[in-house]
């Protein structure tokens, strides 16, 4: 990496201007079926002019030739690079945009598995001008991990004593909710950690230390000017969208640029954790080149807030990170449903919660004689043994390690799941045990179906990832766009299907 921007300007506000940006969201939150920087080049020597020789007039010239000179070959220096949680091999390629087989080291490396952390990586220096590469925020403080268990949003509001202490919204699947309420809800529900909701808040609008001081802080607190997003709910969503595009962009390889909302293209520094290119990401979608800087300044900017706040988060995450670790494997996982009658894999690898982020997720429709919505007869059944932390609109969160918390270990989510007969909080289910029956419940949906994802510590894994998402061996692969995709096994092929083709129909066997 040849240079990087330009030197942070000093700023004497800790607030920074903001600009109107947009996104898609229901209130009912469920999965559904970017100047430009010029590339400096590099100066080129002239080449050298031989001497010319001339002959005296007693000597008797001699044939002469221009020397053939050798170029000497540009030669830049490799970066020397330590992996970080969560890389793997084909990430870290595009991050540095070379090819996997440019990376060496002196370690075994996985063709597909985790990177384990600490690895030594040369990777070709191929990149020219690329934004700021300060870590500003650790990985743990962006998902909702273990540095989040113990912490309380409501309490924290109500000793805060702002803006959003007093604040009450009314959403058509609670009714009247208090704005911490709100913070809560949605920081569990899209694993986002309930202490970054609340410092871009206090950020963007001072709704949490203080008051906000204008029309728009009030309506539109996290900066989204788009009516569509009026309100603290929708506000939130919306971040928590970017935020998640950021993360796990980075995570999956596919996010290396930035595009600004003043039309600023920004290559993103390779460097970086997944933490910080969300937090980036996220302040691109409403902000320019200057106020991006001053936004990201760890002096100044948002990340002086959050210490401020909430205390140095890299001290925290010395005790939790790598989120994932050394060697880490998905457990032995089995179809949501018993053997018997074909199920559907209605869809292949799309997002976990809410419309974009971490393709994540698995559909499966039940069998059924007419299509649209209705409680299917055929319950769903646990994928493992594990405890019920979260039995609620529609959702059931399986804790495998069955400690109590989903911030930890492996959680399995089923959504869609109906009211009547869903499995209570606090029970323990065995493998194939009913949990309760697939619906239309818990958001927006075509037809009766169940949508399951995986978390480790708090982060949504990604389906076709370092860790792919494998159910009675069946492996499950991205297709070219969200929701279409398959599953193989032993040389076999399902494909994804919305209407529930053959070709979509899965066997479970008896034992499996």
């Amino acid at each position: 990496m040849k240079s990087r921007l330009p030197a942070l300007l000093l700023i004497t506000s800790l607030l920074a201007a903001c600009s109107p940006s947009g996104s898609l969201w229901g209130v009912a939150a469920s999965p559904t079926p970017d100047d430009v920087f010029t590339l400096p080049t590099r100066a080129v020597m002239p080449t050298p002019v031989p001497p010319t020789i001339t002959p005296t007039a007693t000597e008797t010239p001699l044939p002469t030739a221009s020397p053939t000179l050798t170029p000497i070959p540009e030669t830049v220096p490799p970066i020397i690079y330590y992996s970080q949680g969560g890389d793997f091999l084909a990430a870290v390629a595009s991050h540095f945009g070379v090819q996997v087989s440019d990376i060496q080291s002196d370690a075994p490396l996985p063709e597909t598995g985790l990177l384990e952390p600490n690895t030594l990586l040369v990777i070709p220096d191929v990149l020219e001008t690329t934004g700021p590469g300060d870590k500003t925020i650790p990985d743990s403080e962006i998902v909702n991990s273990p540095s989040s268990v113990g912490f309380d949003p409501i309490s924290y509001v109500g000793e805060a004593d702002g803006y959003l202490d007093q604040y009450k919204e009314y959403l058509t699947s609670t009714g009247w909710s208090s704005g911490a309420e709100s913070v809560q809800r949605t920081a569990i529900e899209n694993s986002v950690n309930p202490r970054m909701l609340l410092a871009l808040i206090e950020y963007e609008s001072n709704w949490v230390l203080g008051q906000p001081t204008n029309l728009a802080q009030s309506d539109y607190p996290l900066g989204n000017n788009n009516y569509y997003y009026k309100g603290l709910f929708r506000q939130m969503m919306w971040a928590v969208q970017q935020l998640s595009q950021g993360y796990y962009g980075w995570r999956d390889g596919h996010l290396t640029e930035l595009t600004l909302a003043d039309g600023a293209v920004i290559r993103m520094d390779p460097m970086l954790n997944a933490g910080t290119a969300a937090i980036q990401y996220y302040f691109a979608q409403t902000r320019g080149l200057d106020d991006w800087q001053r936004a990201l300044d760890p002096r100044v900017g948002f990340p002086a807030l959050y210490a401020a706040m909430f205390g140095d988060p890299w001290a925290r995450a010395v005790g939790v990170e790598p989120i994932f670790p050394t060697a880490l494997t998905q457990p032995p996982l089995a179809f949501p449903f018993k053997p018997g009658p074909a199920w559907s894999f209605t869809g292949g690898p799309h997002a976990a919660w809410n419309e974009k982020g971490a393709l994540a997720a698995l559909d499966f429709a039940p069998p059924a004689d007419k299509r649209g919505c209705m409680v299917s007869p055929n319950p769903v059944t646990a994928s493992a043994s594990g405890l019920v932390v979260r039995s609620e609109r529609g959702v059931v969160m399986l804790d495998l390690d069955g400690d109590g918390y989903e911030q930890t270990g492996w959680n399995i989510l089923y959504l869609h799941i109906y009211s009547e007969g869903r499995v209570p909080v606090g029970a323990w289910v065995e493998l194939n045990d009913p949990i309760g029956y697939p619906s239309c419940e818990g958001g927006v949906s075509t037809g009766t179906h169940v949508h399951m994802a995986r978390k480790y510590n708090g982060e949504w894994v990604l389906a076709d990832g370092p860790i792919p998402f494998n159910l009675n061996g069946w492996t499950a692969h991205n297709g070219s766009d969200p929701y279409l995709g398959s599953l193989t096994r032993d040389g076999l092929t399902i494909t994804a299907s919305k209407v529930g083709d053959s070709v979509s129909h899965v066997f479970r066997k008896e034992g499996e």
